[in-house]
Order: structure tokens, then C-alpha cells, then sequence
């Protein structure tokens, strides 16, 4: 059975499925949205039958119990319809058979303190009794900030069939990972896109016999981890060491570093290794030390650069037992000169970036200097010479209702007469008649009694039973109706012949023998798709866009409608008409759609040619796009099809 259908299906009304990131053995990982909980999860599916689903589901209960930081958790693990999924947490970042497989290897000190990460994760889960039980390089993650996250921890061991609780070949993997990260290859034995280590007499090579430059304490663990047994000791510095635990390896991985103050700073020159994949490095600022108020930080630390390993022979001499000495991260006293660089960082929430907006490099121009304002007088110049000037008039007489408020009043007329302005004596011409004016209103008002005498002539002619104009009526010509008569009613139309229609099948046939059942006329007798494994659709996995039945009406005649009866629901069905019998999956827009959510469900063609044309044809096709689910697959079903026409 398959396990999902395509992008898009919501698992268990929660999981919406996104991106298929693989798929083998059966089973699907997915990338999915939460709605619940509006985030991404990664999501493991494979169906309920499986032999794995049960182990399966006892792996993501025991992954559950471990709480670690850089453990990518379970969130939920169920079985329903027919699938067994498991939702874990989901990570960003760069796996590392990627990294090293784009980069090359790492530094000693940052495959050291990766291998440590790694080690102080699984320690925690074997403090619970859980094992990963497949630690290879596709299930390390390092994100841009330089954080270690493993995944799979026990789900990735179901998957494949792998028992539980192998403690002691979680310890051997380390040093795998180890080995991967010193050499850019891998030692196995599980599998992974990594090259594989040479060999030498079906031995794998050390570290240090395959890349110049390895450490020789970092050499001994690898060969002490991977030999076979459950407890080795190892001789360093006339002190036993105890190795045979994952806790005891991050203990002298740790003790190579020089504690935790020699590992300061190997996260971020772990993140500034990752090679730019597709993607435009962001700018990350790194951590401020903790120091005294007074004292004075930059606004961003220069990472270190590890430089190439010398190139030695592979049997050095004891003296060079002495671990490289790689550059040291600057400490405040060494960068406090620096200049400081000013700038502003500058957040995209849709692609998750941060980009810095620094300071100009050159100061900007200086702005134009402003304009001084003209000098405004204190008081207003004298007239030139022959401007009209304004003088007091007393011959203008007062208002009617004994005030006056006019530019007279106060004593001053603002014009004179021929100076291109009114006079006193032009505000009166307003007030003569206009030419012609009367006339006019008289003409109106004979048109309006014209127009009323018409009427009431036509009003009275009308009551005598004449025509408008008075004449007599003639009798024989009939009197046109008011009201259009009404439309003959669409009823089932009898004799029609219904053909199942499976253009896209390799026998062209859908169960046509049980055709003639869907209309019959008889509810209780029905006729049905086969059955699919996946849905109707354009897109993969689906096998065919659609399947359906066509209704032969004899002759040509009009469409109305056409009533369905199904099955089960929920369905999408599409209505053509045509004139010639169909031999090809229908083209171009249906007449009518409806995507069903019961069992009853109309469709009223529309005419492509205007909303008053009629639909006419001969044959009826009725096209299924996606089909309701069913608990062996995906089946639809007609009961009955009765077409309404005229």
C-alpha cells in the first residue's frame, strides 16, 4: 500500500506533507508544516503493515525519553489509516558528508571538537539506555552558528532493521566520525555518500597513514575505538584512560583540546568551514566576552584561520608527538587596536538572513547654503507716479437697513471709474432686466399646458377603448401580450444509454458492463470505478487524469441539467456535452464542475456562447477528476444519472 499520495496531504488532520526528501525500503521522509503548531517537522512514513511499523513506534518512544540540545527530539508518533509516522524536530544546517565531501577535511582541533559534541550527546542518551545505533555522517548536522545536532536518534536504526540498544557500536561510530572528519572519508561500515577509507590488507589505514599532519593522540584513540571489545585501556602520559565509554572518549577528546577553555571559539571556526552550497553566507557576529565596563570591544572578531598541515612521513619521530600548534583565536588585548567599522544589521524574515548595512566610506557632499529672504519693508512704499490712488468718498448713500458696511463707510473706494475696475455705479447694473428673458418663461409655460392637454387626449381616447389618437380599434389584429409566456420545463429525458469511458486505461474499458446500472432507474443497483492505489490527478504518483461515464440521448437534444447520485463522497466531477461520440479525455473548460461533499450533486451546464444559449448534444459525458478514498484505495460510484432536458 502506498504510504502518501503527493505535496499536500494532511496526515492524522495536522501534518501537511510538503517536499518528499527520500524514499526507500517502503517507507517516505518528508518535509512538513504543523498547523497545529505553525512549524516545519520532518516526517518518517511507512504503511501499517509494514514488519518495521511496530518497532518503529518503540524506537520513537524510547528516543523521547532523552533530552539533549543537540538531539533532534520526537514529537509524535502514531498508526492511522493505514500509515505509521514518526514527527521529529527539524533541524537546519549542513550534514557532514556534505561537509567534508565540498570542503575537504577538517582542522585536528575542529574534527576533535566535533567528535567531542558528538560523544557528550550519545553519553546522554546512554545514560538512559538508549543507543542511536547508526551514528554515520548524513546524521551529524552543523548549523551556520556552529552547533553540533544529531538525528535519527533510534528512529534511522528502526528504519533499516537494525536491533536496539547497541551501546558499543555507538562508541565505535565515534571514532568513524572521527576519522571522516580528520580524513574526509569514511571507515564504515554503515552506509554513507563519504568515500570509502583505503584498506590495506583488509585492514582499514589509520588516520595518520592516510592524511599528513593527523595528530598521533588523535591517531591512537581512532585505533583504540576501533578494535573490537568491550573495555580498552589506553597508556598516555604514564595515566590509564578509560575509553570504553562514550562519556570517557569526549573526556580525553576533551583533554587533547586542553579543556574547556582550549575549545572556546571551535563552534564558529566549525561554522565558517561550511563551503557556501546554494545559499549567500549570512553575517554572524560573535560572541561578546564578558570583560569590565571600561574596556573596549570591536564590533566583530575576525575568525581563525587554520592553516595546512605540514606534510610529514607517516613513521615520524617520537619529538613530533607534539599536537600542531594551530593559530589562536585573538583574544581582547590583541584586537582592542582594531578600528571600529560602524553599521547596522539589517533582518529578511522570508529567507532568514541577516545582512549588515555599513557606514559610508567617504563623508556625503555638504547641503547648497540657504538663500537669504528678501529685506521686507516696514512700511509701504509711496505710489510711483500716475498710479490711480485711493480717496475718500462721502457721496455714497447708506444701505437699506440703515447700516453700512461698504469700503465707503470707513471713507475709501478701493476703485475708480476708468482706472480697469467697477465704479460705484456698476453694482447696480445687475439688477436691469435681461433681454429676452421673458419671453422665454413664456414659452415654457405654453409647452408645459401643451403637454398636458396631449396627455389627458390620450387619457381619454385609451378609457373609450380607442387608440391613442381616437381612432377605432380593429379587432381581428390581436392586442400583443404584456407577459412573456413561460418557458416549457425541463424533464427527465427516457431511452438514453449510458457507456463507461476509461480513454487513458490500457483497455479502454471501466467496468462497462455494470454501465446500463446507472440509469436503470434503480438507486439500489450501481455502477463504479476500479479501484486505485493512488488519486486522479495531472501530478505523480497518479496514473490517469480522470474516468468517467457518458449518457447517449439518442438525438441531439437541449441540456438542463443533470442530477447525480454517488456513492460516496467527497469527489470532483466534471459535465461535457457534445454532438459526436467521445474518444479522448475531454479538452478545454467543462460546462459545469462541483467538487461534492454529499452524495447528491446537480450540474447545471453553462453555454460558452452567452448565459441565454442553450446546451445541445447528443452525448452527456460525466468526468471524475478525484475520487473518494476507500479503505482499500480510491473508488467511485453512480447510483443513479438522470438528465433533464427539453
Amino acid at each position: 500500500m502506498t504510504t502518501s499520495t503527493r505535496p499536500g496531504e494532511v496526515l492524522a488532520g495536522r501534518y501537511r506533507l510538503i517536499d518528499l526528501l527520500t524514499e526507500s525500503g517502503g517507507g517516505r521522509f518528508w518535509r512538513a508544516h504543523d498547523r497545529v503548531l505553525e512549524r516545519f517537522v520532518a516526517l518518517h512514513v511507512i504503511p501499517e503493515d509494514d514488519p518495521r511499523a511496530p518497532g518503529l513506534l518503540a524506537a520513537a518512544r524510547e528516543s523521547a525519553t532523552v533530552l539533549d540540545a543537540r538531539i533532534l527530539r520526537v514529537l509524535d508518533a502514531e498508526m492511522r489509516d493505514g500509515r505509521c509516522f514518526v514527527v521529529n524536530e527539524w533541524g537546519t544546517g549542513t550534514s557532514l558528508d556534505i561537509l567534508v565531501t565540498h570542503g575537504g577535511p577538517l582542522g585536528p582541533r575542529r574534527s576533535a571538537w566535533l567528535a567531542a559534541e558528538v560523544a557528550g550527546a550519545i553519553a546522554t542518551a546512554h545514560s538512559r539506555g538508549v543507543a542511536h545505533g547508526r551514528l554515520n555522517p548524513e546524521n551529524v548536522l552543523i548549523d551556520r552558528l556552529g552547533a553540533v545536532r544529531l538525528i535519527g536518534l533510534c528512529v534511522d536504526a528502526a528504519l533499516h532493521g537494525l536491533p536496539s540498544g547497541r551501546l558499543d557500536q555507538d562508541r565505535q561510530d565515534i571514532g568513524g566520525l572521527l576519522y571522516c572528519a580528520l580524513t574526509a572519508t569514511w571507515p564504515g561500515p554503515s552506509a554513507s555518500i563519504v568515500p570509502a577509507a583505503p584498506h590495506e590488507h583488509d585492514a582499514v589505514l589509520s588516520p595518520r597513514r592516510v592524511r599528513a599532519g593527523v595528530p598521533r593522540p588523535l591517531d591512537h584513540l581512532w585505533c583504540e575505538l576501533s578494535e573490537s571489545g568491550h573495555h580498552r585501556r589506553l597508556w598516555h602520559g604514564h595515566q590509564e584512560v578509560d575509553v570504553s565509554t562514550a562519556s570517557a572518549v569526549r573526556d580525553r577528546l576533551l583533554e587533547f583540546l586542553g579543556g574547556a577553555e582550549g575549545a572556546e571559539g571551535l563552534g564558529q571556526a566549525l561554522a565558517d568551514s561550511i563551503p557556501p552550497i546554494n545559499e549567500v553566507r549570512p553575517v554572524v557576529l560573535p560572541q561578546v566576552p564578558e570583560m569590565m565596563p571600561h574596556d573596549f570591544v570591536p564590533a566583530q572578531v575576525p575568525p581563525a584561520v587554520e592553516e595546512a598541515a605540514p606534510e610529514v612521513d607517516p613513521e615520524p619521530d617520537p619529538q613530533d608527538d607534539a599536537v600542531p600548534d594551530e593559530p589562536p583565536i585573538p583574544s581582547v588585548a590583541d584586537i582592542v587596536d582594531l578600528p571600529t567599522e560602524a553599521g547596522m544589521p539589517v533582518f529578511d524574515d522570508e529567507a532568514d538572513e541577516v545582512s549588515w548595512l555599513r557606514a559610508r566610506s567617504t563623508p556625503p557632499p555638504p547641503p547648497p547654503p540657504f538663500d537669504e529672504p528678501p529685506v521686507r519693508p516696514l512700511f509701504a512704499p509711496d505710489p510711483p507716479e500716475g498710479a490711480p490712488v485711493r480717496r475718500p468718498r462721502t457721496d455714497v448713500p447708506p444701505s437699506s437697513n440703515g447700516t453700512d458696511t461698504s469700503f465707503a463707510a470707513a471713507g475709501f473706494w478701493p476703485w475708480e471709474p476708468g482706472n480697469g475696475g467697477p465704479g460705484p455705479d456698476d453694482a447696480t447694473a445687475e439688477h436691469e432686466a435681461v433681454p429676452g428673458r421673458s419671453w422665454l418663461r413664456l414659452a415654457m409655460v405654453i409647452a408645459a399646458a401643451l403637454a398636458l392637454l396631449l396627455a389627458v387626449v390620450v387619457a381619454f381616447n385609451l378609457g373609450r377603448g380607442r387608440t391613442p389618437l381616437g381612432a377605432e380599434r380593429d379587432e381581428s389584429t390581436p392586442s400583443p401580450s404584456l407577459e412573456t409566456p413561460p418557458e416549457p420545463t425541463a424533464s427527465p429525458l427516457v431511452g438514453v444509454v449510458a457507456s463507461a469511458f476509461d480513454p487513458l486505461g490500457t483497455d479502454g474499458d471501466e467496468n462497462g458492463s455494470a454501465a446500463s446500472l446507472a440509469v436503470d432507474g434503480d438507486p439500489a443497483t450501481a455502477w463504479s470505478t476500479s479501484t486505485y492505489d493512488d488519486q486522479l490527478g495531472p501530478a505523480a504518483p497518479a496514473l490517469k487524469s480522470g474516468v468517467g461515464l457518458y449518457v447517449d440521448l439518442g438525438v441531439v437534444r437541449e441540456v438542463a441539467s443533470v442530477d447525480l447520485t454517488l456513492d460516496a463522497s467527497p469527489s470532483d466531477v466534471e459535465l461535457y456535452v457534445s454532438d459526436e461520440t467521445p474518444t479522448e479525455p475531454p479538452a478545454g473548460e467543462p460546462l459545469a464542475s462541483e467538487g461534492s461533499s454529499g452524495t447528491s450533486v446537480t450540474l447545471e451546464p453553462e453555454s460558452p456562447d452567452g448565459p441565454r444559449s442553450a446546451v445541445t448534444g447528443r452525448y452527456v459525458l460525466v468526468w471524475f477528476t478525484s475520487l473518494p478514498a476507500v479503505p482499500d484505495g480510491f473508488r467511485a460510484g453512480l447510483s443513479e444519472v438522470v438528465v433533464r432536458g427539453r
